[in-house]
Order: structure tokens, then sequence, then C-alpha cells
């Protein structure tokens, strides 16, 4: 039985026991959900960013074009970027089926991890005046690759022996 007695605003103080529990019911069915879901959103999130990346590589649309033609310099760009976009979107489609989990997995650790390539080979683009504190906008596209990378590791511990 709660007590219900009048403070001087006259709300009652019942109520605040009740937005209490309230907060806490849709504090655990929003758990429940993140839990179920979660890893699955992620899965599939990551597999939409890289199906629509690498079809921008493929139909010469896309904005990082020439980031990854100054960053492959040893190659023809006209060769190296639609063939990127293509790896990029098996990735995707790896990703969003579910299929070939470690495979594609694999592949997609190898391909963030040579974006960092770029910090190594070619820092005059993607640090300002050498500090490599200071990010251009090159260098903070490749460093956010960090968020992908956790990301996938995330997706990873849940892929059972196939």
């Amino acid at each position: 039985m709660t007590r219900r007695s009048r403070r001087g605003n006259g709300v009652e103080t019942a109520v605040i026991p009740n937005l209490h529990a309230l907060y806490h019911r849709v504090d655990e069915i929003a758990i429940r959900i993140m839990t179920a879901k979660g890893l699955l959103l992620l899965r599939v999130s990551l597999g939409i960013v890289f199906f629509w990346f690498g079809l921008l590589k493929v139909i010469g649309v896309s904005p990082v074009a020439n980031l990854v033609a100054v960053a492959i310099y040893w190659a023809p760009p006209g060769v190296t970027v639609p063939l990127l976009g293509i790896f990029e979107v098996a990735l995707g489609i790896g990703l969003l089926t579910g299929v070939a989990m470690r495979l594609t997995l694999g592949l997609f650790w190898l391909h963030l991890a040579g974006t960092f390539l770029v910090l190594v080979f070619r820092p005059d683009i993607a640090f300002q005046h050498g500090n490599p504190l200071l990010l251009t906008v090159e260098g903070e596209f490749v460093v956010k690759n960090l968020v992908l990378i956790a990301g996938g590791i995330a997706v990873g511990s849940t892929v059972k022996h196939q």
C-alpha cells in the first residue's frame, strides 16, 4: 500500500514510486530488445555500409576514390578503385546474409587493417603539419575505422563454428 499524502505543491507521493517503477520497466524492456537484436543490427549495419561504399567505388562516384588512388599509388586507380569496390560489395553481402562469417570477418579485418597503411605510407595526407594528433579529413576517415573494427569484433564474438 502506498502512502498518499499531500505536499505543499499538491503532488501525491505515490506518483514518484510509480514513475520510478515505470522507468525501470521500460529500461528492462529496452535492455532485453538490445540484447536480443543489437548484434544482428550491428552486423546488418556494417553490411549496408560496406555494400553501399563499395557500390559507389564500382560505379565511379565514390568521394574517397582519390584517397584510394593516392594510398595505393603503385597500381592504376582505374583498376584498384573498382576492384576494391567489388571486394567491399562482397564483404557487405557476406555481412548482410551472415553466410561464411568467419571468412567474411577475416577479410573484413584484413581490409580495415589495410586502410591504416595511409597513416604509414602517406602521413602527409593523414596528418596536419606532420603532427599525428592533428588529423586531416582523410586521417579522420581512416581512424574512424577503429569503430568498424570494434563492431566486427563484437559481431565475430557471436560466430559459431561453421
